[in-house]
């Protein structure tokens, strides 16, 4: 797999988990709280590495969220991490 095919698989993935989140009110003001992105910040740069990177890392901060959300789109653990690993090296 070609690295702009990773990195745009990365994302989708991390928006995926970033409207998974937003789908549960708890969730949302978890992780609103966790990253000190504001609502209004987190509209306009939801595509951003850094913001994408932040949803990512929230998911894998607990066991029972990241399940949750694998089990809920098909994914593995372990693509959440890849997905991470990649968005590193994203500008």
């Amino acid at each position: 797999m070609n690295t702009r095919h990773q990195r745009d698989s990365a994302e989708t993935l991390a928006l995926q988990a970033l409207a998974w989140l937003a789908a549960s009110d708890d969730d949302l003001i978890r992780f609103v709280e966790a990253s000190g992105v504001g609502a209004e910040e987190l509209r306009a740069r939801a595509g951003e590495a850094d913001v994408l990177r932040a949803v990512l890392d929230f998911l894998l901060m607990e066991d029972a969220r990241l399940l949750a959300f694998c089990a809920s789109h098909a994914v593995e653990p372990k693509d959440v991490h890849m997905a991470r690993h990649v968005l590193d090296g994203a500008s």
